[in-house]
């Protein structure tokens, strides 16, 4: 029965597609099989993996808003392990055309179902906003996971997921649970860099990953050739780091 994750921060820019990419294919590499959906509707974990968003015949959007079968709308990659659900800007009218529907905060949930025992981990490519469909991922998943920029700015924002997670629990999912936080763009040399984690950890004690995701323009690079950094660069610090992240998310979850 798959592990669902939510991969979320409503603060755009913050490495949140990169890291739901890359963190799924090193699970992947280390023989996890794992499902990516992609809810955003600017479709750039579809991208990401190399699927053509433009010529889709199915995605997301007809998962939430036609009722098609999660696993009619599922691509099996060619990268080691990983399943995708891909999006595109179909996806960007979906919450005026659920709004009015029954259960509409578990629409998603309800469809993920029928496959979650046919992997290890689903993992959620949120939008970057609170909206419906984020409502919909959080309501659907087990914990959510948190990307934050190692910048002035980091923790903004931040205090309002946390309370949209806290009325979640309490209306639609009360056991869902913050998986981690990880830091993104990080630059050790930077006093600023380490201010910021150290606020990090206060604002989120024991839940801050070791593994941290250095700044890389092969990171930047990799989604332009359709492909995981592990498979753009596997000698890339940016594989080196997503790869440590996938060793820790795995460990953690025997802890």
């Amino acid at each position: 029965m798959a592990k669902i994750v939510s991969v979320v921060n409503q603060k755009g820019g913050v490495g949140k597609t990169t890291s739901a990419v890359n963190l799924t294919a090193g699970l992947g590499l280390l023989g996890k099989k794992v499902l990516l959906v992609d809810i955003d509707p600017q479709g750039n974990s579809t991208s990401g993996y190399g699927v053509n968003k433009r010529q889709l015949a199915v995605s997301s959007y007809d998962v939430l808003t036609g009722g098609t079968a999660l696993a009619d709308a599922t691509i099996v990659t060619p990268f080691d392990n990983i399943s995708l659900v891909p999006s595109n800007m179909n996806l960007a009218g979906a919450e005026i055309e659920i709004i009015d529907m029954p259960e509409r905060e578990r629409l998603l949930k309800n469809a993920l179902t029928a496959v979650r025992a046919d992997y290890d981990y689903i993992f959620l490519d949120c939008p970057p906003s609170l909206g419906l469909i984020t409502l919909n991922a959080l309501t659907a998943s087990d914990t959510f996971l948190v990307p934050i920029q190692c910048e002035y700015y980091a923790l903004e924002g931040l205090s309002q997921l946390m309370s949209t997670v806290r009325k979640i629990k309490l209306k639609y999912n009360p056991l869902l649970e913050l998986e981690g936080v990880l830091l993104t763009m990080y630059d050790g040399r930077l006093r600023l860099t380490q201010q910021v984690v150290e606020e990090v950890k206060r604002f989120f004690p024991g839940k801050v990953y070791k593994s941290v995701i250095s700044r890389s323009v092969r990171l930047s690079e990799a989604p332009s050739f359709g492909q995981p950094i592990q498979y753009y660069d596997k000698k890339s610090r940016g594989a080196e780091n997503y790869n440590a992240l996938a060793a820790e998310f795995l460990k953690k979850q025997f802890v």
